[in-house]
């Protein structure tokens, strides 16, 4: 009787266990079922987020390296050789020609070599914008073109590298800055100081080339020489013919030279009569001499 009682119990307690057991497992189940929408949703939301950062950091390297058409940067220059009629005239015209458009002169020079050859050189900058227009304007001044010679250089690659040199060295010029601002030992900052220095004066060299750049394609550069050859026709000038003054200057010279010789003669004579006297004896006894034989000589 007690045996079964005890197993009885024993029965009653495997089959409460597994009615608890299988409750449980029912219990998990269904939290499964009801935690599954939940995970779904949570994967949904990551992948959208994960898709919305994508994008952002596409935009944001978009908007950091944007494509930008360049406009050329064509540094012109020319040298114009002409003949003209009138020198002064023609540089004249042409630094009017100059003001017109908006330049300015950097030299202007004129060389007289002598009374029928003159020459002249101008040196001009002009707008870009106005560069074909003067240069066929300077041409129409001259008698004859000698030379013309045009040529571009083109800048735009070394001013675009320039100006991405220059946003980079801001960007480290920023956060030095920022770094100076939030440094606390001394030798930090004099550190900091020295490389902010660096920067700021590779910045200054870095524009400065590019407001030269900027300047020589903004405006271009024209020399121009010029050649004058005209006839000179000498002017009748009564003024320096003086008849009497010269025929007295004449009359005058002659006569000096009449008793400058006069003067000699005298001077000759009369200074050397002695030895004319002595000479004159000599001559006169071989002359006697000869006669008496000669005489002779026929009387025999």
């Amino acid at each position: 009787m007690r045996k079964k009682i005890l197993f009885i119990l024993l029965f009653s307690l495997l089959v409460l266990l597994g009615a608890c057991s299988a409750s449980e497992m029912d219990t998990e189940s269904s939290e499964d079922k009801a935690m599954a929408p939940e995970m779904e949703a949570s994967n949904e939301v990551g992948t959208e987020s994960e898709e919305l950062a994508n994008e952002t950091s596409s935009d944001e390297s978009q908007k950091a390296a944007p494509v930008v058409s360049v406009q050329r940067m064509i540094i012109h220059k020319a040298i114009l050789s002409v003949n003209v009629k009138e020198l002064d005239k023609a540089q004249s015209n042409i630094q009017k020609k100059v003001e017109q458009y908006g330049g300015y002169i950097v030299e202007s020079n004129v060389y007289q070599e002598d009374d029928q050859t003159s020459s002249g050189t101008m040196i001009v900058r002009v707008p870009e914008e106005n560069f074909e227009k003067f240069l066929l304007e300077a041409e129409g001044e001259a008698a004859k073109v000698l030379e013309r010679n045009v040529t571009g250089q083109d800048v735009t690659e070394q001013y675009v590298d320039l100006e991405s040199r220059v946003r980079s060295k801001r960007a480290v010029e920023e956060r030095l800055l920022d770094f100076m601002s939030k440094a606390q030992k001394t030798e930090d900052l004099l550190k900091i100081s020295e490389d902010l220095a660096q920067v700021q004066e590779e910045i200054e060299v870095m524009v400065g080339k590019m407001k030269y750049l900027e300047n020589q394609t903004s405006f271009s550069t024209i020399e121009i020489s010029m050649y004058e050859n005209r006839v000179v026709v000498p002017e009748i000038d009564s003024k320096e013919l003086n008849t009497w003054e010269k025929t007295k200057k004449q009359f005058a010279t002659s006569t000096n030279s009449l008793l400058s010789a006069a003067s000699a003669f005298i001077v000759f004579f009369i200074g050397n009569l002695p030895v004319l006297f002595i000479l004159s004896l000599i001559g006169f006894g071989v002359y006697w001499f000869i006669r008496r034989r000669l005489n002779e000589q026929k009387k025999g």
